[in-house]
């Protein structure tokens, strides 16, 4: 059962609550040797325990970010919320509250074992990111129908469930129904699920759970179309061709073109535009993907570049430092054996002068490295702006020809409906033609704007697109150009950073060589 409100005044968790339940239970994983710092560092605790603490609401937990295992257990907890930041959890307990409804679990990835046992909670759902759950408990709560089973059939992981005390724990094909459509399942209700059963339940249930595969592999089939469908979208939008594979920007002409569908009824409007315009629609986007695959090779081959420098460079850092090292620590060894102080000081002397050596050498490299990339950067600009130019250039030509037809198409359609007016004038129309086509055939200044105002609306919609490709393109050049420069100069003021640092705790530990290490 759940719990009830007792005399305590229900609870928010706050930092003091927290930080009293990290100390005590500190010793357990060397949270307590962290309370007693300035500040708990909270992201470091594994585990923490906060049970029987009259909590209502559950609050500032987003700091234990490396936490594994929480328990909530017995208190009052109405909503499951506030865990959004716990990614790490392995383990939560929550049984004994008043919650109603399962929600607020979508970014516990990683959770294995859930209790839930003991709250109000009347229907199995919102679990679906818990791909890793091996445990769920579910015991007294309000559960009555037979298809939360079924729901369970995803979680591929599952191998023990809880669920008496529930009304769908009193039906009398419970366990058989549970047998056959949770096939993997090791333990029910704390019991280990006898194999003879399970092998009895599959044989009783054979042809619903048939049906059921059947259903769940259509699903599947479709679920998986359409990840590959968004997956290739995701990839004609790095090319900036989206939806250019087909009619879709033909049929976006006539979205908001009233007049301009009523039009293309006429005879022999149909045929003028449609399939040359898709035509050219799938010139773009055929072009597009392949100066796509063009520029991501020259932005691999680029990087390729740029690491394989850094990697021979570093090289030569590392075999110089590695061999004054072993000189430097020759040097010292000798200057801790030396009894003459004349000898020392012309010693020490020449290890400063050997780490000032060490530091120019340095210094040096990573100038000609920086003198490297600045060309193959240079380069790559270069490139990378020509390849985007070009394609601009096509694209701007391919879309020119959109508009070609789209006069085109506009002078054909403007003198079938003028000859459409005068045989209507005429009576001579002996196609019947839908009244709202009709009423457009007033005079012909109305047909002279209807057609007009179509014609805005078509090239509108074709200068939007090429405006959107262009903004796109010349977004992206830019964005990856920026990119490059800045993360060279992150790179070389690191570099810079750690030679400086090297050579002052080289030059430090010289400086502090007592004369009673010398002794």
């Amino acid at each position: 059962m759940s719990r009830a409100y007792d005399s305590m005044e229900p609870k928010v968790l706050d930092d003091d609550m927290l930080k009293i339940a990290v100390g005590e239970q500190g010793p357990q994983e060397e949270a307590g040797q962290l309370a007693k710092q300035e500040g708990i560092l909270f992201k470091d605790v594994l585990s923490l325990q906060l049970d029987f603490q009259n909590i209502l609401r559950i609050d500032n937990l987003w700091q234990f970010e490396s936490l594994k295992k929480l328990q909530l257990n017995n208190n009052i907890i109405e909503r499951i919320e506030g865990l959004e930041n716990l990614t790490h959890l392995l383990w939560l307990d929550l049984s004994f509250n008043n919650i109603e409804a399962i929600e607020g679990l979508d970014t516990l990835v990683n959770l294995e074992d859930l209790s839930l046992s003991n709250n109000r909670i009347s229907k199995i759902d919102s679990l679906d990111a818990l791909v890793k759950l091996q445990v769920l408990s579910l015991s007294n709560n309000q559960i009555s129908n037979m298809m939360n089973i079924i729901y369970l059939r995803r979680f591929t992981c599952l191998r023990t469930v809880s669920l008496s005390g529930n009304p769908v724990a009193e039906a009398e094909d419970y366990n058989m129904f549970i047998y056959a459509y949770l096939p993997d399942l090791v333990y029910l209700d704390f019991r280990r699920i006898d194999e003879q059963a399970k092998e009895m339940a599959k044989i009783k249930h054979q042809y619903s759970i048939d049906e059921l595969k059947h259903r769940e592999a259509q699903m599947q089939a479709r679920q998986e179309a359409e990840q590959a469908q968004r997956e290739k979208l995701v990839e004609h939008k790095m090319a900036f061709i989206e939806h250019l594979d087909g009619s879709y920007l033909f049929d976006s002409l006539y979205a908001e073109d009233a007049e301009g569908s009523k039009l293309s009824c006429l005879p022999g409007v149909g045929e003028l535009l449609e399939d040359k315009f898709v035509i050219i629609c799938l010139n773009i986007f055929t072009y597009g993907l392949k100066q796509q695959e063009k520029r991501q090779l020259e932005v691999n081959t680029f990087n390729e570049c740029v690491q394989e420098a850094i990697r021979e460079n570093q090289e030569q850092g590392k075999l110089k430092v590695s061999k004054f090292e072993e000189k430097h620590l020759m040097h010292l060894n000798a200057i801790r054996e030396e009894t003459d102080l004349a000898t020392i000081e012309r010693k020490l002397l020449e290890c400063s002068d050997n780490i000032s050596e060490l530091f120019n050498v340095l210094m040096t490299l990573e100038m000609q490295l920086v003198e490297q990339l600045e060309e193959t950067i240079n380069m790559f600009e270069r490139n990378i702006t020509d390849m985007v130019g070009l394609f601009i250039e096509n694209v701007q030509g391919l879309m020119s020809q959109c508009r070609d037809l789209e006069n085109h198409h506009h002078e054909k359609l403007l003198e079938i409906a003028i000859n459409t007016l005068e045989k209507i004038l005429k009576g001579e129309m002996d196609e019947e033609l839908p009244d709202d086509v009709r009423v457009l055939f007033v005079d012909k200044d109305t047909i002279v704007n209807a057609v007009g105002a179509s014609h805005d609306i078509h090239l509108l919609k074709i200068d939007n697109r090429e405006d959107e490709l262009m903004t796109g393109i010349n977004s992206w050049c830019t964005q990856i150009i920026d990119t490059v420069h800045k993360d060279e100069i992150t790179r070389n003021r690191k570099r810079v950073k750690e030679i400086n640092q090297y050579v002052d705790h080289m030059q430090t530990e010289l400086d502090n060589l007592e004369c009673g290490d010398i002794d």
